[in-house]
């Protein structure tokens, strides 16, 4: 008679759920600190009487910090620990939050900038952290449906975010206020007052916002989640022919998946953040335009069901990532050449805003399709893979300034040709081809 697997199977399977817990909870703060923007770049260029450029630099701030601080973080994490690592990750990115305060106070354009790099900073010691545990703690094969629970957890925040901050920032009477805002014959001194008392109206809830930060970051210090060893875990798992690589740069599908995860996160802020400017242009002011995100942020969680449902019983995560891609190439055209008016939901739009929309459900599963298949058999690389990986995450920063400049000089329909359709169009390369390559010579896995 066995006595042995069930007993310990029961606290294994206890601790994974509670971890993934945990970690879920830690991507929900992620979705909150950073699909906020959705809402925030527009307020921001209003209250700081900003261009599109400008506007679009908080997201550079923000974004900025992961390029600078994804090795970094990787090393505290590993001198401190995974757990005091994620307090202190928490505790950066609630000093960001507080930093707002006076920013807000003064309406310094400059002091928003520092405080969106600290949210950033400390938001990348949390990637940092998360992302190589949930790609480590189950089989490789199911990285993408564990990733699609995590998405869900994100994207909800992202989904609810906008909407908290709308409510709790935004007045019913604002459509009034910011027709006075751009009268010609408004008073100098009446406008800067109202400009002040608008963008005062976020020191509060950033104040609060802070508070749970701190208050998340030691209950997961002291919490159940484990100490996960990936070290001892990667060495283990190495890709054929890898044993005798001597740095990460010789494997290319790593290179190419950094490429893929800077074109994808690039893009996937572009369709969210630039959708409550893109609806402005067809005649709907901010309190209408602002559900856009969320329609959008739907479908994103929607596809994330559909992947913890259907991975890998129904179908490869590898097929899905295929068929994503492939479907935001396609939406993407739609956006550039759509040119009909429809009533949808309510609203009066050209019907290239709901391809934009759309483009939400082909997201939902990238993030999680290009990370298993970029570092998969790294081995010893692993740590140094994943922290690249999170560098990638810079594309946030990058492709919005690329977009708000080709915005600004041309228009919003030919951004959007040179942004979304290169960027799916590579990652169609790479779900299909580029993911196989093994050797900078062409050799395919």
């Amino acid at each position: 008679m066995s006595t042995g697997n069930p007993p310990a199977a029961a606290p294994a399977r206890k601790t994974s759920v509670a971890a993934m817990a945990i970690l879920g909870l830690m991507f929900f703060i992620f979705g909150f600190t950073s699909w906020v923007n959705s809402i925030l770049v527009p307020y921001f260029k209003i209250g700081c009487e900003l261009n599109h450029f400008q506007s679009y630099l908080i997201v550079f701030a923000l974004y900025s910090a992961y390029l600078i601080m994804a090795i970094p973080s990787s090393a505290i994490l590993k001198r401190v620990g995974f757990k005091r690592g994620i307090m202190y990750g928490f505790f950066c990115t609630a000093l960001g939050a507080l930093i707002f305060i006076p920013a807000a106070w003064w309406r310094s354009y400059p002091v928003f900038l520092a405080g969106s790099f600290v949210i950033g900073a400390g938001s990348a010691m949390l990637q940092a952290a998360a992302n190589p545990y949930v790609t480590m703690i189950g089989p490789i094969n199911t990285t993408v449906k564990r990733m699609a629970i995590m998405g869900i957890c994100n994207k909800f925040a992202g989904l609810v975010a906008p909407l908290i901050f709308a409510a709790v920032v935004l007045k019913v009477t604002d459509s009034d206020l910011f027709v006075q805002l751009e009268s010609a014959t408004l008073d100098p001194a009446a406008r800067s007052a109202m400009l002040d008392s608008l963008v005062h109206r976020v020191m509060v809830p950033y104040a609060i916002f802070a508070a749970f930060l701190i208050v998340i970051g030691v209950f997961i210090r002291f919490s159940m989640l484990p100490e996960l060893n990936l070290e001892e875990k990667n060495k283990q798992e190495v890709a054929p022919g890898g044993e005798d690589k001597t740095s990460v740069f010789q494997f290319p599908y790593l290179i190419l998946g950094v490429v893929a995860m800077f074109l994808h996160i690039g893009t996937q802020v572009v369709t969210i953040d630039t959708i409550i400017s893109y609806a402005q242009t067809m005649g709907m002011d901010l309190l209408e335009a602002k559900t856009f995100p969320s329609y959008t942020l739907s479908l994103v969680i929607l596809g994330n069901v559909l992947g913890v449902l259907l991975i890998p019983k129904i179908i490869s995560q590898t097929r899905v990532f295929q068929i994503c891609c492939t479907l935001g190439f396609l939406l993407s055209l739609g956006v550039v050449w759509g040119n009909t008016q429809v009533d949808f939901l309510g609203h009066h739009a050209n019907i290239s805003i709901w391809f934009l929309v759309g483009i939400g459900l082909a997201n939902s599963l990238v993030y999680g399709g290009i990370w298993p298949l970029a570092i998969r058999g790294l081995g010893r690389f692993t740590k140094t893979g994943s922290s690249m990986l999170i560098m990638a995450l810079f594309g946030n920063a990058v492709v919005p300034l690329i977009y708000g400049y080709i915005a600004d000089t041309a228009s919003l329909r030919i951004a959007y040709f040179w942004i979304l359709l290169p960027g799916f169009a590579y990652l169609m390369f790479y779900a299909f081809c580029g993911y196989r390559i093994t050797s900078w010579s062409g050799r395919k896995s």
